[in-house]
């Protein structure tokens, strides 16, 4: 793989000093926090201290109070608000947008060589680290195979900057459930997914990913959507229940879980009988699935705002779809919210552009009446929870991993403060600081 690392290295650049010249992994490194939201309390609270040792968060208190050994840096962030490091639970860093005038999904299964499709993944989880988001779940590489295996493994290597992955691999659908579509039906192409028939084919895909380092499956339980004759929006079913039972019992038995891509109706509701951990999208949430996902546990990424990019004309079938999917999915995400189900930030980046605010979710989130501070609380404490990492991701505690962002003004008063992260800290590593310099 060397001779993919090393254009990786050439255009992203290396990874971040790990600390200060002359400080060891266990130096404490004390963080002064003007305001703090530590990813669990509904209230911030003011002048606080957080005490960094090695790559966990060893004390959090009052500054006027804790106590800091001559010599410890002091990174002073007294005029902004610290957060933890902010989770995005929907994420494909093996997309890129996929502007449609450049040929789309399709030509990069067909025309972009791996090596290309690993240096833009590299650089996609750089970006998602500069905006403050340490950690995301990546949920498909489309057709790169078990590539995010290898860009998990070279950010926790320290060949390249990132954010702490948790990988889905290559993701499940069926036969006539996924693209590439529409070639001339002897002509064999790839797919950007693995296709299964049958419960056995689909319990040994999962076994595979797997084995190959997947921490999550990732099945899609609907396909196409298009308009039927009265307007109303139709989603194409893709696994059986059967068939995705066995792939959640084969994943539950590695304790693992499965994300289900599901908009509505047959394929939604299977996604839920089979056993399915987490519905992603859901534009179309009819009061039984709420009741059924509120019943069961099932965590909601609802991935509001990609779907208001890239619509097609208004007088075209396509476009009226397009316009419909959006107009569905604020009400469904409202539903899940007044049921109380758990929802989880995510934003299906990738499928919108690496360059634009991957934080602009927050305010579609706060628009459908979501609070900002449990629209936070998305994006931290309870997307660890989900991820089994509650207590040591997406809080400010003690024992938590040192992963920090700040931002100038009050995220509570305006969620985009959010889309302007200033500073970034993972596992007591500073990434990014456009604030004032730290002081002794």
């Amino acid at each position: 793989m060397r001779f993919v690392f090393l254009p990786l290295l050439l255009a992203i650049g290396a990874a971040p000093t790990d600390r200060p010249e002359g400080l060891t992994a266990e130096t404490a490194v004390v963080i002064r926090a003007g305001t703090l939201i530590d990813g669990r309390s509904a209230a911030p609270r003011r002048n606080q201290a957080v005490v960094v040792r090695g790559r966990r968060i060893e004390a959090v208190g009052d500054a006027a109070t804790v106590a800091i050994p001559p010599g410890t840096t002091v990174i002073d962030l007294s005029e902004a608000t610290v957060l933890p490091g902010l989770i995005d639970c929907h994420t494909h860093v093996f997309l890129q947008g996929e502007d449609p005038k450049e040929g789309g999904y399709d030509a990069q299964l067909l025309l972009a060589p791996l090596a290309l499709r690993a240096v833009r993944a590299g650089v996609a989880a750089r970006r998602a680290l500069e905006q403050g988001f340490t950690t995301i779940r990546d949920v498909e590489t489309e057709g790169a195979g078990y590539g995010d295996v290898g860009i998990k493994q070279a950010i926790e290597r320290g060949y390249i900057p990132g954010p702490r992955m948790f990988v889905s691999t290559r993701a499940i659908s069926t036969t006539g459930g996924y693209p590439l579509e529409g070639y001339a039906p002897e002509i064999e192409v790839p797919k950007g997914v693995q296709i299964v028939d049958g419960p056995v084919e689909a319990r040994k895909a999962a076994r595979e990913q797997l084995d190959h380092g997947a921490d999550w499956i990732k099945v899609y339980m609907t396909h196409r959507s298009w308009l039927d004759e009265r307007g109303s929006l139709v989603s194409q079913p893709t696994l059986t229940v059967e068939e995705l039972k066995a792939i959640v019992d084969e994943a539950h038995g590695w304790k693992r879980k499965v994300a289900c891509h599901a908009y509505g109706g047959e394929g939604l509701h299977r996604a839920l009988d089979g056993g399915c951990d987490s519905i992603e999208h859901g534009l179309d949430l009819d009061d039984a699935a709420v009741a059924q996902m509120a019943r069961q546990g099932t965590w909601y990424c609802p991935t509001l705002s990609v779907y208001y990019y890239q619509w097609a004309p208004e007088t075209t079938p396509a476009g009226r779809r397009d316009r419909q999917r959006a107009e569905l999915h604020g009400p469904s995400f409202q539903r899940a919210l007044k049921a109380g189900i758990k929802i989880v930030f995510g934003t299906d980046v990738g499928g919108f552009p690496w360059t634009d605010p991957i934080a602009q979710e927050f305010s579609r989130m706060v628009e459908l009446g979501m609070p900002p501070a449990a629209a936070i609380r998305s994006a931290t404490s309870t997307p660890a929870e989900m991820l089994g990492m509650a207590g040591q991701l997406g809080v400010v505690a003690p024992g938590a991993y040192a992963d920090l962002v700040a931002v100038r003004g009050d995220p509570l008063r305006d969620v985009k403060e959010l889309e302007r992260v200033a500073f970034v800290m993972k596992d007591g590593v500073t990434f990014k600081n456009e604030l004032p310099k730290s002081g002794p």
